[in-house]
C-alpha cells in the first residue's frame, strides 16, 4: 500500500423490488448525496468518479452523477458482474493511492428485471461460457435458473465432500432474516425459521428459494480521501482501507470442481494476500459482510477467507460462529440474501455497512467494539474482490 485511503462519507438508499423502483439515475444521486453529506464534503471537491453498474447502456455512469452536479471530472464506468460495486471502490482506492487524486467517488446502482439473471446477447461468446462448460462435465444440466445450478451444484458438491445435512445450508438463511429485521434498509427483514426455509420452493438442490438472493434495484456510494484531504476538510479519525485485493479465475477454476468454479480458489488467495498485506489474521477481524447470492456460497465462504477450517462449516454455523456471541459476526445488513443484489451497488452496499459498524453507528445491529471489518464480493467470470477495513480508536 502506498499513501493510505480513507474512507470519508457512505451512503446508500433502501432496496427495492424490481418494478418498485425509481429510475437509476435518481437512486444513484440519492445515494451519491448520501454519501457526500456524510463526508461533509460538496461535488466539487470530487476529483474523478468510477461508477459500476451491470445492466444498462454506455455512459449510464455519467448520468448518474449528472444529477450531483456537471463539473466535467473523469467518469469511469465499471462492469465486473456482481463485484462490480467492488471494483468501482478498488479502482477509487487506486487513485489515491497512488497519487493520482485526493478525493474520488465511488458510485453503484442497478435497476435490474424481474426473474432470474440470463445472457443478454445470443450473438458472441458468452463469458461464463467456460464456468457452463465445468457445470456440463460434472454435473450436466437441469431446469431451474444457470447460476441456481452453479452455486447449488457447488453446495452438492460439499455436501457429498462432507455429509452435510441440508438443514445447514437453511440455518444460514434464517440467520440473514434475523439480522436483516434490524436493518432498515434491507428489502426482506420477515424473520424465517428453518422449517419455513426447507419449506419454500426447491430452485436446484440443497436450495430453495428463500436461500436465494432476490432480484434488486438500488444504489449506495462512498466518497474516498487521502490524509491531507481529511485533515484540510475536518474529516478525524475517519476509516480507512488497511488492505485490498482483487482476484480472478485460476486454472483450478476450470477443472472438475463445482466449489472451485464458483470462486473457491479466488476467495482463498484474495484473502491470503489481503491478510498478509494488512498484517493481521482472521482471527482479529470483528465483522465481515461476505457475498452470499445463495446460502450454499456463504458456507464456502467461511471456509475460503478462513473463518473456519475445510469441512468445519456446518459445525461453524450450529455453534453459532457467524452471529452476534460468536466468533465473527457475518453480514449484519441481512446479507445479499436478505438485503437485496442489486449488482452495481452491492459492494458499495457492504462498505457503507462495514463504515457505520467500525464507526458504531449500526444502530441495533452494532457488532461491540468493531474495530477490522472484513469485505468479501464476489462475480463469476471472474473476480473476487476483498477489502479490510480500520479505525484507529
Amino acid at each position: 500500500m502506498g499513501r493510505r485511503v480513507n474512507v470519508a462519507g457512505v451512503g446508500m438508499i433502501k432496496f427495492a423490488k424490481p418494478g418498485a423502483s425509481e429510475e437509476y439515475d435518481v437512486m444513484a444521486a440519492k445515494a451519491g448525496r448520501a454519501a457526500l453529506q456524510d463526508a461533509g464534503v460538496r461535488y466539487e471537491d470530487i476529483e474523478q468518479a468510477f461508477v459500476g453498474y451491470v445492466y444498462g447502456d454506455s455512459t449510464c455512469g455519467q448520468r448518474a452523477v449528472y444529477g450531483l452536479g456537471l463539473t466535467g471530472i473523469p467518469v469511469i464506468n465499471v462492469n465486473n458482474n456482481c463485484s462490480t460495486g467492488s471494483t468501482a471502490l478498488y479502482l477509487a482506492r487506486q487513485a489515491i493511492e497512488g497519487g493520482m487524486a485526493e478525493c474520488v467517488l465511488a458510485l453503484g446502482f442497478e435497476k435490474m428485471e424481474k426473474g432470474a439473471l440470463g445472457a443478454k446477447y445470443d450473438d458472441r461468446v458468452n463469458p461464463v461460457e467456460r464456468h457452463v462448460d465445468v457445470l456440463n462435465r460434472t454435473q450436466g444440466f437441469a431446469s431451474g435458473p444457470l447460476t441456481a445450478q452453479m452455486f447449488g451444484g457447488a453446495g452438492r458438491e460439499y455436501r457429498w465432500k462432507y455429509g452435510t445435512k441440508r438443514e445447514t445450508f437453511a440455518k444460514i438463511s434464517e440467520k440473514a432474516r434475523k439480522h436483516a429485521a434490524k436493518n432498515p434498509y434491507a428489502l426482506f427483514s420477515q424473520p424465517l425459521t428453518v422449517e419455513e426455509v426447507l419449506a419454500s420452493e426447491e430452485v436446484f438442490d440443497p436450495l430453495t428459494r428463500y436461500q436465494c438472493c432476490p432480484p434488486t434495484c438500488g444504489a449506495a456510494a462512498a466518497v474516498l480521501c487521502s490524509d491531507e484531504f481529511a485533515r484540510k476538510h475536518g474529516i478525524t479519525k475517519p476509516v480507512y482501507i488497511a488492505a485490498q485485493t482483487m482476484t480472478t479465475d485460476l486454472p483450478s477454476s476450470f477443472e472438475n470442481s463445482m466449489i472451485k468454479m464458483v470462486g473457491f480458489d479466488m476467495a482463498a488467495k484474495a484473502a491470503k494476500q489481503i491478510y498478509e498485506r494488512a498484517g493481521v489474521g482472521p482471527e482479529d477481524v470483528d465483522v465481515v459482510e461476505l457475498h452470499d447470492c445463495f446460502t450454499a456460497n456463504e458456507l464456502l465462504t467461511y471456509e475460503a477467507i478462513g473463518l473456519c477450517k475445510e469441512g468445519e462449516a456446518e459445525k461453524f454455523i450450529w455453534d453459532g460462529d457467524n452471529t452476534y456471541g460468536g466468533k465473527f459476526v457475518t453480514n449484519p445488513s441481512g446479507g445479499l440474501l436478505s438485503k437485496g443484489h442489486p449488482l452495481g451497488a452491492t459492494g458499495l452496499a457492504q462498505c457503507t455497512e462495514l463504515v457505520w459498524q467500525l464507526r458504531g453507528q449500526a444502530e441495533q445491529r452494532q457488532v461491540e467494539n468493531a474495530r477490522v471489518a472484513l469485505q468479501h464480493n464476489l462475480g463469476l467470470g471472474g473476480a473476487c474482490v476483498m477489502t479490510l477495513y480500520r479505525r484507529d480508536s
